[in-house]
């Protein structure tokens, strides 16, 4: 019994925070000591490093002694005591007086960690005084190193364990750093956005059991519904995206969405309205809101889901907010420049008492405010006296007025796409940009989001990218089923459910450019259990620039969307559409594709297959509304177009057939096989026979137009090099003849 007791004694000194899933313990000296999973007892911390669990930055020494003795540079002052007061974990740290308290709530979901204050103890002696605090580390575990990292969610897991560090606010600041032996993540919050009342939770469970206890957090404190939208059926759906759309060919292109089996589309707000900012409307939309109200009445009433496309964090220099002759004040500004003399409404050149090192000398963003005076200069000096040159006065419709000496010439934030100014996320321009966008989202009943320029905003990044776009997303109603955004921040995993789109890339580009960047970025999220958007897919049809997009291309772009349980978005450019001779091919082979993604019809061990970014599938429609997916081999290379646009790929039908999947890429043509060709047969992409012909010389004439599938009596490394033979000498006689 005594024994016990003294065992007992040792334990009391350290904080043990437990619920059903896991058990942390924080040393009496700040350092995390343990944390168990508690169904097997698995310890999730590496052994051997001494991490105290919180820590206190301040970007200079600020206690009078400190100072003395440590240079002028950010330092760190890690936890050194811990203990428990009721439900708050008290802490003190190294080198100074500070105690901070973090309140602690214990669920069977979760463990959270809320700073709520801080005490400071002063000595009686020295120079003394209650110092700043720049940063403080809340929590920081570091874990032993397991299969998967998801970055953007803050979890590391394998297929038995998922250790989530999970911000509860957009104002917690979380990271990882990743070390030779060990992951740590670790959650903070700063003074510059908000120290305290911000804050954490730290999960421990079954990777199966993770989004159920994300959804409980979620709701909890009152996020986003991520985990919602994750688990939507319509989650996976791709979407047809609109260009140019008016209330006189909406009919036409849900016509064409429907052929492509997609069941949501998009509108982008550039085609109603006239820019950013006010979104005044465009004269293609003489009855303003009406007009775009019938595009997606008549989208919902064809059973499809329409989404919006938007700008949100920047205002475009022709909108009111710059160009009605006083510009708004509250435009981003990336430096500020005092006039050390005054100039007159003539003046083009502008002197300042600052260095002007580091403007931005990209054409359109030279832009200076002064008042209600925009100006755009050519050049600056960056030795005294100091000046901007070259002045344009009365920029974007403002007057040019004169202005004193000592009057602030504002540097605006022009966007690198300079068509746009971005705004300061500090003032209320935002929240007046949001309700405009809310209005229009909830008139016009669109129920998903596409939040573009997402990286358009003010430091600090992680904080200001979920900021900007939570602001637009709460004035949303009925919050939309998923968004997506062109940058990620770590609380915008619960905004941003689908990921993003990437930028189109041309079609002789596509697949080494998927490979790249679309694919690496799929396997990369789905460790965060989140999909990409395996788009925006452009439409363009062949011409003397391009060979087009081909079924090919939509072949290997949805199959590994399927693979990834992924959408696609297609940009549909409706004069590309009606032009281009393989529409209905490039349609149907989409269609195909999503129609088994969301019928689930594809084998898992098929779709792991379809993941390698090296392998080619198509998909091939049979009776009955079954199909067939194949494995194929590309067989004439993307530069085969000058004077024989027929693409070809092939696939084994057994050891001694091989079908070889054929089409002329821009037009109609004939591909003519030698006299002595082996046995073939000739059958449309869904199965039908067509008769093949002979010429007078015993040659057989195959059409070239739409897909169609020659079988033919070789095995398929054979009837590969046979058919290309064909194709390139048919094209070396072309080539002759001309």
């Amino acid at each position: 019994m005594a024994l016990s007791v003294v065992m007992s004694l040792p334990a009391v000194a350290d904080v043990i925070l437990q619920n059903g899933e896991l058990s942390l313990t924080i040393g009496n000296d700040g350092l995390v000591k343990s944390l168990v999973q508690k169904s097997n007892g698995r310890e999730c911390l590496q052994s051997g490093v001494d991490a105290p669990v919180c820590v206190i930055t301040q970007y200079r020494p600020y206690d009078n002694e400190n100072f003395l003795m440590f240079p002028a540079k950010p330092r760190s002052f890690p936890s050194n005591k811990c203990y428990m007061s009721g439900d708050t974990l008290c802490v003190e740290f190294n080198d100074t007086y500070d105690i901070v308290k973090i309140k602690v709530d214990i669920t069977p979901d979760y463990i959270a960690f809320t700073p709520v204050d801080r005490d400071y103890r002063i000595e009686d002696y020295g120079v003394k005084r209650k110092t700043e605090l720049d940063e403080l580390t809340i929590m920081q575990l570091p874990l032993k190193k397991l299969d998967r990292f998801g970055e953007w969610l803050n979890v590391m897991w394998d297929d038995d364990v998922a250790i989530a560090l999970v911000g509860t606010h957009p104002t917690t600041y979380i990271d990882s750093r990743v070390e030779r032996d060990n992951t740590t993540l670790l959650a903070a919050t700063h003074t510059a956005v908000k120290l305290f009342d911000s804050g954490a939770a730290l999960m421990v469970t079954h990777p199966d059991s993770l989004l159920d206890r994300i959804d409980v957090l979620e709701r909890d404190y009152d996020m986003p519904r991520g985990v919602e939208s994750r688990r939507r059926a319509e989650y996976p759906m791709s979407y047809y995206e609109l260009r140019d759309v008016t209330v006189d060919n909406i009919d036409r292109n849900i016509e064409l969405a429907r052929q492509a089996g997609l069941k949501t589309m998009v509108v982008y707000y550039v085609d109603f309205a006239k820019a950013c900012g006010h979104y005044e409307w465009r004269p293609e939309y003489p009855r303003g809101m009406a007009d775009l109200q019938e595009i997606t009445r008549k989208i919902t009433e064809a059973g499809m889901i329409p989404g919006i496309h938007i700008h949100y964090s920047k205002i475009a220099v022709t909108d009111p907010y710059i160009n009605d002759g006083t510009p708004d004040r509250r435009g981003n500004v990336v430096a500020r420049f005092t006039l050390s003399e005054p100039i007159d409404d003539a003046a083009t050149v502008i002197t300042v008492e600052e260095c002007p090192e580091g403007v931005r000398m990209e054409k359109g963003r030279r832009l200076l405010q002064l008042d209600d005076e925009l100006i755009m200069f050519t050049d600056v000096t960056k030795t005294a006296p100091y000046t901007f040159t070259g002045c344009q006065r009365g920029y974007y419709n403002s007057k040019a007025s004169a202005h004193a000496a000592a009057s602030e010439a504002r540097h605006l934030d022009v966007d690198d796409w300079p068509l746009f100014i971005r705004v300061d996320q500090n003032s209320g321009i935002q929240r007046e940009i949001a309700e405009r966008l809310g209005k229009i989202y909830a008139d016009c009943g669109f129920k998903f989001v596409y939040f573009d320029g997402a990286e358009d905003i003010p430091m600090p990044y992680w904080y200001n990218v979920s900021r900007s776009q939570l602001e637009v997303y709460n004035a949303m109603t009925p919050a939309p089923m998923w968004a997506e955004g062109a940058q990620k921040s770590h609380y915008g995993w619960h905004i941003l459910s689908r990921g993003n789109a990437f930028d189109i890339f041309p079609p002789e580009r596509i697949r080494p450019a998927m490979k790249r960047y679309t694919l690496r970025c799929a396997r990369q999220v789905a460790c965060d259990f989140t999909s990409v958007n395996f788009g925006w897919v452009n439409y363009l049809a062949p011409s003397d620039k391009t060979i087009g997009m081909q079924p090919d291309m939509y072949d290997y772009i949805c199959s590994k969307a399927l693979a990834w349980d992924s959408p696609i978005s297609l940009v549909a450019n409706m004069p590309d559409l009606e032009i281009h001779p393989r529409t209905p091919d490039n349609l149907l082979a989409i269609n195909l594709w999503e129609t088994a993604k969301l019928d689930r019809t594809i084998p898992d061990s098929v779709k792991l297959a379809m993941r390698d970014p090296d392998t080619e599938w198509t998909i091939i429609p049979r009776r009955g509304g079954r199909v067939d997916v194949r494995r194929v081999t590309q067989l004439t290379p993307d530069s085969l177009n000058a004077t024989m646009p027929v693409r070809a790929f092939t696939y084994p039908v057994d050891a001694a057939h091989t079908a070889v999947i054929y089409w002329n890429g821009n037009g109609e043509s004939t591909v003519t096989l030698p006299a002595d060709s082996p046995s073939v047969e000739l059958s449309t992409f869904d199965g039908k026979r067509i008769r093949t012909h002979r010429d007078k010389n015993g040659r057989i004439l195959l059409p070239a137009s739409e897909r169609r599938v020659l079988k033919v009596a070789m095995p398929d490394a054979e009837a590969r090099e046979w058919f290309l033979e064909v194709l390139t000498s048919q094209q070396e006689s072309q080539i002759s003849k001309q």
